[in-house]
């Protein structure tokens, strides 16, 4: 019986290896945690930050160009950046890389 659930454990590793279902339960756990968290980030530190330089308070996600308001999307925009390279350099500083196995040609 010990020999069948080593098997099977071993079995269930190598599915989880193959398809790369750690990469992406661990993209889905932290993303919403890491994108509330840089979304915070982008709208308390970086728009006011941004707003020092174009002397308007609050006027960043106000910004447009004609009639496109282009201000918020370049702050999600922004949000969505720093938050990649969040998920990568942590993904990658976890050694998470090295677990998913290349596919066999």
């Amino acid at each position: 019986m010990e020999a069948q659930i080593k098997e099977q454990a071993t079995g269930f590793v190598e599915f989880v290896r193959e398809r790369g279902i750690v990469g992406l339960a661990i993209g889905f756990m932290l993303g919403g945690a890491v994108q509330k968290t840089v979304a915070a980030f982008v709208t308390d530190i970086v728009n006011p930050f941004i707003d020092l330089f174009s002397g308007k308070v609050g006027g960043f996600a106000k910004f447009s160009v004609g009639p496109f308001a282009i201000g918020d999307f370049l702050s999600t925009l922004i949000d969505l950046l720093i938050l990649a390279g969040i998920v990568y350099f942590l993904f990658r500083a976890l050694g998470l890389h090295r677990l998913d196995k290349p596919k066999e040609k």
